[in-house]
């Protein structure tokens, strides 16, 4: 059985948790698009990880995971990652990676921040190089890992790229490291990278075809879709559910069940329209309550009311089959929780999100809900929880039309509710 995980808002919904916990059964991890501008945090017996590369699944020892073709690999950063995993005492040689997965390159990283410096509207890009990378990916001008085997044709290749990089924008020059200073450090992650880089589709048509649990990992959520998102404050690659076969090496009718991802509220890094954003007493307190800090750049989330307009819209474009709702216990100690039923603009109700030069410019129409004061920590049954958190549960599941299986209510991976 193939099961896509998705985040269901803008990105930070808690998949890194959800991830971590399907994995538990889980045969084959596969992360399948995205790069380490987005982060994962988990928390289990072994500590608490920002994981920015390497799938969740890799605390599971029966777990193989892949780092599939969709994705794009900074190899000093995956070989900082895997240092960090093993000092914990984790195995990672059943880290495998796709020969054909691009590389985030120090030149990437580089004109990443010159083009967000040079912009007159900022994208809110976290700088890590990944919209470089798939641009020169798109353009036929990208680097595959597996080329770094041979040496000579790796730099051959190098030297021709950083060449025209600067050729075809000479500005970057003042944000360069040399040559020189690039490849020895390029050399160095190639020593620790070579052992796990492989044809891994052999690997994953077995597993497909023998039915093993596989589970498809990715980074953002709906709204930085590069397609489907609020363009151009998006992603360079589609998190949604429709990019999982790709990214992966998997066909679409293997695809059986997909996971949304969403928190009990929304939350948001970065530039580009957010309807429900809260820049109030009650924004701050989720912020605080929840620890919205990203895990990658460390900015702080700007936190909004649960956006239900988003949910739907991701239900037809994912076609989840449950969502797991997260983060539920931050919203204890309000007198009142609301939900964004729908968009109003120039006199229009919308109950899908508009494209972001639209979205701009709506006004959520709220629904209030009463709220409630017990800690949801210690929950473990949807029966223990208060009949107002019940309630709010019920009524976010009648309006997106799809079953909340998951409920989180803590960070550990024992704080997880499953509604049958």
């Amino acid at each position: 059985m193939v099961h896509a995980v998705v985040g269901a808002q803008y990105g930070d919904e808690g998949k890194g948790k959800m991830v971590d916990y399907f994995a538990a059964q889980a045969d084959l991890v596969i992360r399948y698009q995205g790069g380490g501008n987005a982060g994962h945090t988990i928390v289990n017996e072994h500590g608490k990880f920002a994981l920015h590369l390497v799938p969740s699944g890799i605390f599971h020892p029966q777990t193989t995971c892949v780092l599939g073709t969709g994705v794009v690999i900074h190899p000093m950063n995956l070989v900082q990652e895997l240092k960090t995993l093993a000092e914990a005492g984790i195995d990672t040689r059943r880290l495998l990676i796709s020969e054909r997965a691009h590389l985030v390159l120090p030149y990437h990283v580089w004109q990443d921040k010159y083009e967000e410096e040079t912009r007159l509207r900022k994208v809110g890009t976290t700088l890590q190089g990944i919209g470089p990378a798939y641009q020169d990916k798109a353009g036929r001008f990208g680097i595959q890992i597996g080329e770094m085997r041979d040496l000579g044709h790796f730099r051959q290749r190098l030297e021709a790229a950083f060449a025209l990089k600067l050729e075809r924008m000479p500005g970057m020059k003042a944000y360069c490291s040399s040559f020189a200073e690039m490849w020895q450090e390029l050399v160095a992650a190639r020593e620790v990278l070579l052992p796990y880089i492989q044809d891994t589709l052999p690997v994953i048509r077995r597993a497909v075809e023998s039915g093993r649990y596989v589970l498809l990992e990715g980074q953002l959520g709906v709204m930085r879709d590069l397609d489907w998102g609020v363009y151009p404050f998006v992603t360079s690659s589609s998190p949604i559910a429709g990019g999982t076969p790709a990214g992966a090496g998997i066909p679409p009718w293997a695809v059986k069940r997909v996971t949304g991802i969403t928190k009990a509220y929304t939350t948001a890094v970065g530039e580009g329209p957010f309807p429900t954003r809260l820049d109030d007493e009650i924004g701050r307190y989720l912020q605080e309550k929840g620890h919205e800090y990203g895990a990658t750049t460390g900015r702080r989330r700007a936190c909004g009311w649960l956006d239900i307009p988003t949910l739907r819209y991701g239900a037809w474009l994912n076609g989840y089959t449950d969502l797991a709702l997260m983060k539920l216990d931050v919203l204890s100690g309000l007198p009142e929780v609301a939900v964004c039923v729908a968009y109003e603009r120039d006199g229009r109700t919308y109950d899908t999100p508009l494209p972001a030069y639209e979205l701009e410019r709506v006004r959520p129409i709220y629904e209030t809900l009463p709220g409630w004061e017990e800690d949801l920590s210690a929950c473990r049954t949807f029966a223990d929880l208060p009949e107002n958190a019940r309630r709010f549960v019920e009524r976010v599941e009648s309006l997106v039309q799809v079953p909340i299986r998951y409920i989180s209510v803590g960070p550990e991976r024992t704080q997880t509710i499953v509604r049958e």
